[in-house]
């Protein structure tokens, strides 16, 4: 059966999307057909509204509607620590916590020779203007414990070394709930490595 051409564009549309597949864009296109006109209204406005409405900060590189965003312009948050992260959805995750109460920089991936990917495509010479002049006493790196993570964790602490400032990384390990006989040796290893004093 040939689906109507709005549909199918909007099944297209639909599959460009990160783990969206043929299949799954074709129910979600047909979930919108089937909703409410003020829904669908209010779905399609949505779409525009962030992309007419958030912009990235000057600051942090992360989204706002207004520049700089709520985190780097609160002067109640510590600006001597940034939290340095591969992606914005990583500094939603941090502030989930709680617990950071310092600023941010996103540096929009990991380095990955194999993808192309190396310093220039990323912000680390935005991190290392910021880092000169302004008063930081720490940098934390919280990029994924993967590869390019590591690599661009190692990269970022080399060009940060020779200017004074206190380099550190996040601890990972065993998730909570998580069974010892399940972890793999790199994650044991790691754990063991970030240990605290009780």
């Amino acid at each position: 059966m040939q689906l109507p051409k709005p549909l199918e564009q909007l099944a297209e549309c639909l599959g460009r999307l990160p783990g969206i597949g043929r299949r799954s864009a074709q129910r979600l296109a047909f979930y919108i057909l089937y909703l409410p006109q003020e829904e669908a209204a209010e779905l399609a406005n949505a779409v525009l509204r962030v992309h007419e409405r958030v912009r990235q900060c000057s600051v942090c590189f992360g989204v706002t509607e207004s520049d700089p965003c709520s985190v780097c312009s609160d002067p109640g948050r510590d600006h001597s620590r940034i939290c340095v992260v591969e992606e914005v959805k990583d500094v939603v995750a941090i502030e989930r916590t709680g617990e950071f109460q310092g600023v941010y920089h996103v540096l929009g991936g990991a380095l990955s020779p194999l993808d192309g990917v190396g310093p220039e495509d990323l912000r680390i010479a935005e991190l290392l203007e910021r880092v000169k002049r302004s008063e930081v006493a720490e940098v934390i790196l919280a990029t994924n414990p993967n590869l390019a993570g590591e690599a661009t964790t190692m990269y970022i602490s080399k060009a940060l070394k020779p200017r004074g400032v206190k380099v550190t990384r996040i601890a990972y390990g065993v998730p909570v709930g998580g069974d010892l006989e399940y972890a793999d040796e790199v994650t044991l290893t790691r754990a063991l490595q970030g240990r605290r004093e009780m």
